[in-house]
């Protein structure tokens, strides 16, 4: 059993090892899963519009000399504005809207001189606005429109029939579904939650009649659809801002003189049309902030596009470390647990009961609540796998001990070993067939789920996972599953040679199978 320590102790160090060289060769354009604390760290959230005006941001600090990261689609508003409260990032795009909204729901702010105030109680400042208005807006297709005569969101009342597919932080938000709903009083009760990216292809196919739409979205003519006019004024403008921490000031005053070029210079159709490079055409989103910073600014941006083998290569790092940190440490406390689990068994249907209780947990949400306490990157992704990791190293240690034969416990104690050395000499070597099994078990779902990484910047191959659904580019999508998918065989394959080489071949010999 000390060769299976020290296989779990040089796996994790390995990945580690690997990770430094995957961030000492990741280029500009492709940051590492940490960066040094002095770097100047971006965020945006996780649609289009936003990693392009963060890309932008980001050319911007770093024509300014400042060491910079990206840290690319990091989600809703929630996590980014927590972020930004926390250190994590330095500066995001947000939207006065938003602001009023979500972020300060309730306290009915009124012009950028309360926004402002209400701010600064965090230590947030807040650009003037970057010169277009993306607010929130319903679509459906044209000529379903057309049918109906649906021009204002007044209308759909006439329509309880029809399908609504929102997206999901739309339907939770205070400016979202349920304020709309009451304000207008729709009769529509049966709503799905989706991603916003994917709304257009369901509107596309017909399984939903209508959804939410940022007014900038090139989609909107891409698919033909028609935007209802909101009758009522319910959605508040939504002038697109920088926030950035007041700190920066201090620590970077020209990166904040970089940023803030950007206020005033950002018109609807300009932003309408780099969506539309980035999304339609699906250009990488730093090609086309460099290209607009270039035509623009004339500020020349040398962008490195890495090729697919540094890209494997680089995410291959990223997805080892993470799986192989958080599989260690589990192994280090999930064997005992085991152990304990097969000697007091009332501790042992304890201890089986939470593991259980943690792996029902939803991946996604784990990833998240760990968020406050641990930031965002990798150390969330970490933890939730380590968690993911306990139930079935520790059912099948248990398992694997109190399988074995009473005779052999007798004899054991008849020979007078004391329980550490019947434990260590006799009882762990039996079983060890079983740990690993249930070790095996928990790195090949831990490559799975090590994927949700990407949605809080933890790297690896939900990166171009999530980039894919984002773009709707199946080419980003194959680029993390496949890969993804290989490494849960190799790791599978890893682990048979292991027992091969760990487990005596006497215990390895199935009923009736020759010597």
């Amino acid at each position: 059993m000390r060769r299976v320590w020290l296989f779990a102790g040089i796996a994790g160090w390995l990945v580690l090892a690997g990770n430094c060289a995957a961030d000492e060769a990741s280029s500009a354009g492709d940051a590492p899963l940490e960066a040094p604390r002095s770097a100047v760290q971006i965020g945006s959230k996780a649609f289009t519009e936003s990693v392009v005006l963060g890309e932008i941001l980001t050319h911007l600090a770093r024509d300014a000399g400042a060491a910079v990261r990206h840290r690319r689609q990091l989600g809703g508003t929630q996590i980014l504005w927590r972020a930004l409260t926390t250190g994590e990032i330095d500066a995001y795009p947000e939207y006065s809207g938003t602001i009023t909204a979500e972020i300060f729901a309730g306290r009915d702010l009124a012009g950028e001189d309360e926004i402002r105030a209400a701010l600064a109680e965090h230590g947030v400042v807040m650009s003037r606005p970057l010169g277009f208005n993306n607010t929130y807006a319903l679509g459906l297709p044209e000529r379903l429109a057309g049918s109906l005569a649906l021009r204002t969101i007044s209308d759909l009342r006439r329509h309880p029939e029809l399908k609504f597919g929102f997206s999901n932080e739309f339907l939770e938000r205070g400016d979202g579904w349920p304020g709309l709903k009451r304000h207008y009083g729709l009769p529509q009760d049966s709503v799905r939650g989706l991603d916003h990216d994917l709304a257009y292809r369901a509107l596309a196919s017909g399984d939903i009649h209508l959804t939410d739409l940022y007014s900038t979205d090139a989609e909107i003519r891409y698919y033909g659809l028609r935007v209802l006019r909101d009758d009522l004024a319910y959605f508040p403008q939504y002038d697109a801002v920088l926030l950035y921490r007041r700190d920066l000031e201090h620590r970077a005053p020209r990166v904040v003189d970089a940023l803030r070029q950007l206020e005033g210079r950002l018109t609807e159709e300009t932003m309408i049309a780099l969506n539309a490079r980035a999304k339609l055409d699906r250009l990488p989103e730093a090609r086309v902030a460099a290209d607009y910073l270039r035509d623009e600014f004339g500020v020349d941006v040398t962008v490195h596009e890495q090729s697919l083998a540094e890209r494997v290569g680089r995410r291959t790092a990223e997805h080892l470390f993470l799986v192989g940190v958080s599989l260690a440490a589990a192994i280090v406390l999930a064997i005992p647990l085991g152990v304990l689990s097969a000697r007091a068994p009332r501790a042992g249907q304890a201890i089986l009961g939470v593991t259980g209780i943690l792996q029902t947990i939803p991946s996604l949400v784990l990833f998240v609540l760990v968020i406050p306490w641990l930031g965002l990157g990798a150390k969330p992704a970490i933890f939730a796998l380590f968690v993911y990791s306990l139930l079935p190293i520790v059912r099948n240690t248990a398992s694997g001990l109190a399988d074995i034969p009473l005779p052999i416990h007798e004899s054991a104690r008849a020979l007078g070993l004391s329980a550490a050395a019947r434990l260590r000499l006799i009882e762990l070597p039996l079983a060890a067939r079983s740990i690993l099994a249930g070790i095996k078990t928990a790195a090949v779902i831990n490559v799975g789920t090590a994927t949700l990484g990407g949605f809080i910047g933890a790297g690896g191959y939900g990166e171009p996972i999530f980039t894919g659904i984002r773009k709707d580019s199946p080419a980003l999508l194959l680029e993390g599953a496949i890969p993804a998918a290989l490494l849960a065989l190799a790791v599978q394959g890893l682990f048979e040679l292991a027992e091969r080489r760990l487990v005596p071949r006497g215990l390895r010999l199935k009923v009736g199978q020759p010597d």
